[in-house]
């Protein structure tokens, strides 16, 4: 697992913020809650692009395992937060992932290519922030954001793989267009603590 967080921490422009860490300690019920959100959203787009792309045996076989996962994770969370008695509702979302989805192109193939690549970003960034909180929770918390990195960086991994494909071409330039965005989003300060929120503004 340590090789496969080495390569997403070379990957990612940028670590966590120490702040955005203690945001999370300080707002652990709201960080179950949109840890809910996210997963059902990643299964939601996984979903979306195969009724999109019906046509790509590839992106058919590894989104359905992909939306099956979240689905899973979406339910283990539902799980903890029942025990904790933490409600699920609706939350106002982060703008992280509205931010990146503003600079997908309009048409094919651009538009397949940059949704992939923004939703291996997404991956890789949950997965470092599992792995970056884990040391600080409690042990059934701990537990359960370590269990979820071996899945996160495997969806990481198959997005980009899609994205090359669906791309015929090398795609570094377009990724770090994407990873610059990617940065500012969380190293700047934001308004509202989220999973993939910046650190809140004192």
């Amino acid at each position: 697992m340590q090789a496969a967080l080495d390569d997403i921490h070379h990957f990612l422009p940028c670590r966590t913020p120490d702040a955005w860490i203690r945001n999370a300690l300080e707002n652990q019920e709201l960080l179950l809650i949109d840890h809910a959100h996210c997963e059902k959203k990643a299964a939601s787009t996984a979903l979306s692009l195969m009724y999109r792309y019906v046509d790509n045996p590839d992106l058919l076989h590894r989104m359905s395992r992909l939306a099956r996962e979240e689905l899973r994770h979406f339910e283990q969370v539902l799980s903890i937060m029942k025990k904790r008695d933490v409600t699920y509702g609706h939350l106002t979302p982060a703008r992280y992932a509205a931010e990146l989805r503003r600079e997908v192109r309009a048409e094919d193939p651009g538009r397949l290519v940059d949704v992939l690549i923004v939703g291996a970003i997404i991956e890789a960034r949950s997965c470092e922030r599992f792995a970056s909180l884990a040391p600080h929770l409690d042990d059934t918390l701990a537990d359960f954001y370590t269990s979820l990195l071996k899945s996160e960086a495997r969806h990481y991994r198959d997005y980009l793989v899609l994205a090359e494909k669906a791309a015929g071409e090398p795609i570094k330039d377009r990724t770090a267009t994407f990873l610059a965005i990617e940065k500012r989003l969380i190293e700047m300060p934001d308004t509202e603590f989220r999973f993939h929120s910046g650190p809140v503004a004192d």
